[in-house]
C-alpha cells in the first residue's frame, strides 16, 4: 500500500529555536523521526511513500538526497577506503515521492493535494511524520479490509502525565487519579483510509475533526484501540525520552530490529461487540470496532 506521511508542520513546540531543524528531522539516535515512522512501515513491506512537505521541505529532501547507508548498517570498506560493501541496506527498495503541499496547510488540505496519487488505490495508509508505535499493522489493515469504513484510526489512551481531581460541593477533594485511569481515547493516527476519503474534504478544514466528523453520521469512521507503546514526539522532552529509550536499546517501534525491540509481540486490544461489517464472501462479520 502506499503510504501518506505528513511532513510539513512547524513543531513549534519542539523547537528550540528558530534555526532548529523541522519536526520530522528531530534526530533520535542516528536517524530523524521521520526515518523511524518510514522504517516501521517499511517493516510491514509498504515502501511506497508519498511526503507531504511544507516547512522544512528542503532539509527533508536533501537528507533523502545525500542517504548514507552506512549510519545504520554494518559494511565493509577496502581499497584505500574507496569501495564500501554493505552488509544490509535499509531503503535501497523505497520509493519516495515529495510534494510540497504548502506552509500553512491542514492535514486535510495536504491529503487532497497529493489526491491523484492514491485515489485509484483501493485503500492506502496515512500518518503524522512524529509519532511511534509497536502496533501491529497487518492485523489493523485485516480488521479494516472487511468492513465498510472510509477511514480508520489508531486510538490510544490518553498520554498526559496530569492528574484529574473529583469535587464535592463543600470543594473538598475527594479523589485524585492520574488522567490515563479515565481511559478516553485520543487519536493516534497510523490511518488506513479508503478514496472515499475525499468527498468529505474541504479547502480550509482539516481531516481531524471537519472530515471525520462528516463520516460519523453513516458510521464509516472505526477505531482499532491499542494499550502497547505509542509515542508522539511532541515537545522537547518527549523527544529526549526517545533518546533515552534509543540509547538504552529499549525501542518497541523498532520492530526491524531484534536488539532493540527485544522481541515485543504487540496486539490489539480485543473487539467490542456490537458492530457489523461485511466478511470476504459478503457475509455478516461482527468484529466491534467502533468502541
Amino acid at each position: 500500500m502506499k503510504v501518506v506521511l505528513f511532513c510539513g508542520g512547524l513543531g513549534m513546540r519542539m523547537r528550540e529555536d528558530a534555526a532548529s531543524a523541522p519536526k520530522p528531522m528531530a534526530m533520535i539516535g542516528d536517524r530523524p523521526l521521520l526515518w523511524h515512522v518510514m522504517r516501521y512501515y517499511a517493516h510491514f513491506g509498504h515502501t511506497d511513500f508519498i511526503l507531504c512537505l511544507g516547512y522544512g521541505a528542503v532539509a527533508v529532501k536533501d537528507y533523502f538526497l545525500r542517504y548514507d547507508e552506512t549510519l545504520s548498517n554494518d559494511f565493509s570498506l577496502s581499497m584505500d577506503g574507496r569501495d564500501v560493501r554493505l552488509f544490509s541496506a535499509d531503503i535501497t527498495d523505497w520509493n519516495i515521492t515529495f510534494i510540497d503541499t504548502g506552509l500553512g496547510a491542514s492535514i486535510g488540505e495536504r491529503l487532497m493535494r497529493v489526491r491523484k496519487y492514491v485515489e485509484d488505490e483501493p485503500m492506502f495508509l496515512a500518518n503524522y511524520a512524529d509519532t511511534l508505535t509497536d502496533a501491529p499493522l497487518p492485523e489493523m489493515i485485516d480488521r479494516f479490509r472487511y468492513t465498510d469504513a472510509v477511514a480508520s484510526l489508531l486510538a490510544v489512551p490518553v498520554q498526559s502525565t496530569h492528574h484529574v481531581i473529583d469535587i464535592d460541593s463543600a470543594d473538598q477533594v475527594t479523589r485524585v487519579r492520574p488522567i490515563r485511569e479515565l481511559m478516553q481515547w485520543e487519536n493516534g493516527g497510523y490511518f488506513i483510509l479508503r478514496p472515499e476519503i475525499f468527498s468529505v474534504l474541504r479547502d480550509g478544514e482539516d481531516l481531524v475533526p471537519h472530515g471525520f466528523d462528516r463520516l460519523l453520521p453513516d458510521q464509516r469512521l472505526i477505531a482499532q484501540r491499542y494499550t502497547g507503546f505509542w509515542r508522539a514526539a511532541d515537545t522537547f522532552k518527549d523527544r529526549a525520552e526517545l533518546e533515552q529509550l534509543y540509547h538504552s536499546a529499549r525501542c518497541p517501534w523498532m520492530l526491524w530490529d531484534a536488539n532493540r525491540s527485544r522481541g515485543r509481540r504487540p496486539a490489539l486490544e480485543p473487539v467490542l461487540a456490537g458492530t457489523r461489517a461485511s466478511g470476504p464472501a459478503g457475509a455478516p462479520r461482527d468484529l466491534g470496532l467502533t468502541g
